[in-house]
């Protein structure tokens, strides 16, 4: 395990996190976003001091007071409940629906196919991880028009859903995913808009860094 940020006596908040995993990176940028202090240990699904505080193993947990978290998706409402500034739900009940829909469908049917994808080599099935690259490049192919009207998600404002797509839209040539220059420039342009943020240069770890900087450059 190591710190990347120093302990925060004020808000006391712990996040368990892989040093680069994409749902342990939507936590870490979610906590950028709403510049909320925090202390980061880095660590794996196979240490021994993360099975005896989550009977999951399952990275990113949160730790706050006697509170211990280890679900993304409830991470995020509880941190966006919690810390009321640069709010990243909607309020209104139809608005907020909507977005936990989006949510639960990324989860069904994008990050699926990622983490078959970015398995450890020893558990990859190549032809499964063959399968899922081109279901999920046709998929963003398709839904290319979804990135071209808005400068983030279906929204003009920056949200929870922007949070979850950043950390997969820049591990798309790690899965071995090449997306057409021309016909996909508005995921192209919305990736620049988002990996430009503060926030998210904030949120990545060393080793994250190191891999996808000369990326982010480039885009």
């Amino acid at each position: 395990m190591s710190l990347e940020n120093p302990p925060s006596p004020v808000q006391g908040i712990t996040l368990y996190s892989h040093a680069d995993d994409f749902r342990s990176h939507w936590i870490r940028f979610l906590l950028a976003e709403k510049q909320i202090k925090y202390q980061l240990i880095i660590t794996d699904h196979e240490d021994e001091d993360l099975a005896d505080l989550n009977p999951y193993n399952q990275l990113p947990m949160l730790i706050e007071q006697n509170l211990k978290l280890f679900s993304p998706h409830v991470i995020a409402e509880y941190l966006d409940d919690r810390y009321r500034q640069n709010k990243l739900y909607a309020d209104a009940p139809m608005a907020r629906a909507e977005q936990r829909q989006y949510i639960w469908r990324f989860e069904q049917d994008w990050f699926k196919l990622v983490d078959h994808m970015l398995r450890h080599a020893d558990t990859l099935d190549l032809a499964q991880k063959q399968k899922a690259q081109k279901e999920l490049r046709n998929t963003l192919i398709s839904l290319t028009p979804l990135f071209q009207h808005y400068p983030f998600f279906m929204s003009e404002t920056f949200s929870i859903l922007d949070c979850m797509l950043a950390p997969i839209f820049l591990r798309l040539k790690s899965m071995g995913i090449d997306l057409p220059e021309q016909h996909c420039r508005p995921i192209f342009l919305y990736c620049h808009r988002i990996f430009s943020r503060p926030s998210f240069i904030k949120s990545m770890t060393a080793q994250e860094k190191n891999s996808y900087n000369k990326l982010i450059s480039t885009i």
